[in-house]
């Protein structure tokens, strides 16, 4: 159930928590999970009319945004609530880091193919910084011919893979090319959260 006013959250059931839900913020693009809180019905109404996230303190008893002091502010989406109506889920935009410690987030355990982005913008951090990387990552970013001729040679396997039903090769060709992909995007300065975003703006 996506929550969009005031009048919506009456349904939620926040007598079974004292008053306070469990309040997840998931990045939008990447569906990674940034952290968890706790809401109580003035957090909610103040983050659907402010557009970003507020909880309660259970620690301080006081509302507080995220990034108020830091400025790492989660910027709302959409607010969604789960089916027992007794928690709820934030889409969010991260501004920065959203864990104390620095860290993008509360939990380790970040969507593959955000671990795998992460891993390709590494590598083009580092070749910025030494032209002599070595692996197989850094000489795509390094050879714009190799990378564009990688994306045509994935793409004819995946057409005929697709054309003989071979669910294996089919799987085995996409992830190639997805590879392949997601690195020719990053040389040109493109994430796989801007690629999601023009994705989520055709759907919507």
């Amino acid at each position: 159930m996506i929550i969009r006013s005031n009048e919506e959250l009456d349904g939620i059931d926040f007598a079974k928590g004292n008053g306070l839900i469990p309040l997840v913020a998931q990045e939008v693009n990447t569906g990674a999970i940034r952290m968890l809180g706790y809401a109580d019905r003035a957090a909610l109404e103040i983050s659907l009319s402010s557009g970003f996230l507020h909880f309660w303190s259970r620690s301080r008893s006081a509302l507080w945004m995220k990034g108020a002091t830091s400025g790492n502010t989660l910027r709302l989406v959409s607010l969604h609530v789960d089916c027992d109506k007794d928690a709820a889920l934030a889409l969010v935009r991260a501004e920065g880091p959203t864990c104390h410690t620095g860290a993008e987030s509360c939990f380790d355990a970040a969507p593959f193919l955000q671990q795998l982005d992460v891993v390709i913008e590494q590598r083009a951090v580092a070749r910025e910084r030494s032209a002599e990387e070595a692996g197989y990552t850094n000489r795509l970013l390094a050879d714009r011919n190799l990378r564009l001729k990688k994306i045509a040679e994935e793409s004819g396997e995946l057409v005929l893979a697709c054309a003989d039903d071979d669910a294996g090769a089919v799987a085995e060709e996409a992830a190639d090319l997805l590879y392949h992909a997601l690195v020719a995007c990053r040389a040109a300065g493109v994430g796989l959260s801007d690629v999601v975003e023009t994705l989520r703006k055709r759907h919507s």
